[in-house]
């Protein structure tokens, strides 16, 4: 069960420090009243039972016929890295709400907002069994998109949930276990283990016991990376907005030792919409990689599509695209996916 806080206006529970407050203003959330850019926005809070999972809910203020939507951030973020871009913008939050979804923004359980766990305990298991919990809550199929390190979370969704799912978009997802190779292992100790995804990628340098923290040198290497629309004068600022990455749950996206979250069952999966989406510039997601997602998905039943911005004519999106100068022309692009099946611009 989920329980959610009453509605307010023009107070983004935001943590990012990347322009909250602008960011709502111009969303139209403080004055309730009809903007130029689409609908008015009210915005209320929510938790769930164990396991503890808070999120976000942003939705137009005359109602919504549309399904919801579900946005599931990666790793080292929170929620927040939707409902505000680098620059200060809305985010794809506020896109989405604006375009008539009702959209609920969930922080993974033991980060951000949601309830604490201890770090020996925090899985991906238990990760999928709040977002699930947030997912059953909205009553109705909803679209989940996922990013990143969620990705092997919304396959999981998948699996388990399937039935409360209409579509699914997957942001330069991570793979399931199923197909995802276990990692170059160049150091190994009783602490720490320094790997590889695959050759090129960025080397992790990850402890058995301690949090993941993301420093400066590997967000601008990783998550801006070669990226030409991320706005290089708030680089610092983002990263200082990172958060730590439980162990466990680095080790599992690492595939170290085969711990990826897996698919065993793919009933779920018949016929189910499926978007995976990645950019020309994201050094750890080239089409080598995300485009096998999309074939698995389809070799399983799935009706799958891999949109390489890139054949779109879009150029320079790294890893973070929801915090990228065009963020609003790709929530676009999602949208009538979403809708038409088709791509805009």
């Amino acid at each position: 069960m989920a329980r959610t806080t009453g509605s307010r206006r023009g107070v983004p529970n935001m943590n990012t420090g990347m322009g909250s407050a602008d960011a709502a203003r111009r969303a139209g959330v403080a004055s309730g009243s009809a903007r130029p850019e689409g609908q008015a926005i009210t915005q209320s809070a929510g938790l769930t039972e164990e396991p503890v999972t808070y999120f976000d809910v942003l939705e137009p203020a005359a109602g919504s016929a549309k399904p919801p939507m579900m946005l599931i951030h990666g790793g080292a973020h929170t929620g927040s890295c939707y409902l505000a871009t680098a620059d200060g913008r809305p985010g794809w939050a506020y896109a989405f709400a604006r375009r008539g979804y009702k959209v609920v923004v969930p922080d993974w359980p033991g980060c951000g907002r949601s309830g604490y766990v201890p770090g020996d305990q925090l899985d991906g298991e238990l990760v999928v069994a709040g977002l699930g919990k947030v997912l059953a809550s909205l009553g109705e199929p909803a679209i989940v998109i996922t990013h990143s390190m969620s990705g092997a979370y919304g396959w999981k969704l998948l699996e388990q949930h399937g039935e409360n799912i209409a579509r699914l978009v997957g942001v330069a997802p991570s793979p399931p276990g199923n197909i995802q190779a276990e990692p170059e292992i160049l150091r190994d100790s009783d602490d720490a283990i320094d790997v590889q995804l695959f050759k090129g990628a960025a080397v992790m340098k990850l402890s058995r016991r301690l949090p993941f923290v993301m420093s400066r040198r590997y967000s601008d290497q990783k998550l801006i990376g070669t990226s030409k629309l991320f706005p290089r004068n708030r680089a610092a600022q983002y990263a200082a907005s990172l958060i730590a990455i439980p162990h466990r749950l680095m080790l599992e996206r690492a595939n170290l030792g085969g711990s990826q979250l897996k698919v065993g069952n793919f009933a779920s999966f018949l016929g189910k919409r499926v978007l995976v989406m990645t950019g020309t510039d994201d050094i750890d997601h080239p089409i080598q990689i995300d485009k096998p997602i999309a074939d698995w998905l389809n070799e399983n039943g799935a009706k799958a599509d891999y949109l390489y911005l890139g054949d779109r004519e879009i150029s320079g999106n790294g890893h973070m695209m929801m915090l990228e100068d065009n963020s609003d022309q790709l929530a676009r692009i999602i949208v009538s996916w979403i809708e038409d099946g088709q791509f805009s611009r």
